[in-house]
């Protein structure tokens, strides 16, 4: 089917020199992500971070050192949460695995060809505060750096939270990427893997199942310059779903214990100043269990094309 909806209409203003310094951003957006129902502008704002999806203090005693607190972005993933960050219009596989806004501390600091940042926070928006997530990023060269970010549930949130951002499972994860990236003339790319684990007692507590799952994931993302107003962006990913459909095991990925998914996407893209136009073909399969699905009019499609366009200004 067919709809026309807003994806991001944000208004972000903020301060970022001095002692005291701030970032608020404000507004409506939607996040679509491969393989999952769409939810329409209002909607999805309403029941995930709401009009002020970002916004935070921040003390900067030096050049190379800040504290942050209130509502912070992820430091987990290859990924950014709107659509007007990224490459693509819509968020990979692997992005499904990891929390996008979280309220909490964050300290971070550079050191040379080094950053690294540490916080305690909610994880995915639970309003439970028993979350640790860390990264730290090497430039190696101008061209080229790696990462690694981890996190975890240092507890267990033992509830379903009833908003799109707080999904339980994840919600009592751990999870860890490691990627690098190439910064060239004409392209950027980004190999990176990820390993995520939910516990048997969190997923037993909340009526998922009865044993210790995980997930593996590998990507690539690469973006390519054909000139200074025309790119084209890639994506490849494929992740599964530890488990069998009967040996207890959870449904961490959406597409079942035991499943494999894999994602295709390709965005060109053209801009001129402030203004910018994409269009977007991305496709995913996967081997799931005979009977499922996660797509089409009936659910049971083990399959999916979606078609995206994408136009505004930013200013």
């Amino acid at each position: 089917s067919a709809s026309a909806d807003i994806s991001n209409g944000q208004v972000i203003i903020q301060k970022n020199s001095g002692l005291v310094q701030f970032y608020l951003q404000a507004g409506a957006y939607n996040v679509m992500t491969l393989g999952s129902s769409y939810f329409s502008t209002g909607t999805f704002t309403q029941n995930t971070f709401g009009a002020l999806p970002v916004g935070y203090l921040e003390i900067a005693p030096t050049d190379n050192f800040n504290v942050q607190i209130g509502k912070l972005p992820t430091l987990i993933g290859a990924e950014y949460t709107f659509s007007y960050q990224n490459w693509n219009i819509e968020r990979g596989l692997l992005w499904g695995q990891e929390n996008a806004v979280n309220k909490g501390i964050q300290a971070n600091y550079t050191m040379g060809p080094v950053t690294a940042s540490l916080s305690w926070n909610d994880g995915f928006y639970s309003d439970r505060f028993n979350w640790v997530t860390g990264a730290l990023t090497w430039a190696i060269n101008k061209e080229n750096s790696v990462f690694f970010q981890a996190g975890s549930n240092m507890g267990h949130t033992n509830f379903a939270y009833s908003s799109i951002a707080t999904t339980p499972l994840q919600n009592n994860e751990s999870i860890y990427d490691l990627g690098y990236t190439h910064t060239g003339a004409n392209l950027v790319v980004t190999p990176y893997v990820q390993y995520t684990s939910v516990p048997a007692s969190a997923i037993q507590a909340l009526g998922a199942g009865t044993r210790k799952t995980s997930t593996f994931g590998a990507a690539i993302l690469a973006d390519y310059s054909l000139t200074d107003k025309i790119s084209v962006a890639g994506r490849v990913e494929y992740i599964s779903n530890s488990g069998t459909a009967t040996d207890g095991a959870a449904n961490l990925t959406g597409f079942g214990p035991g499943s494999h998914a894999w994602s295709l996407t390709v965005t060109p893209t053209y801009q001129d100043g402030g203004f910018f136009a994409r269009a977007e073909l991305s496709y995913v399969t996967a081997s799931m269990q005979s009977g499922t699905g996660f797509s089409g009019t009936n659910g049971l499609a083990q399959n999916q094309l979606r078609g995206m366009v994408e136009t505004g200004f930013m200013f």
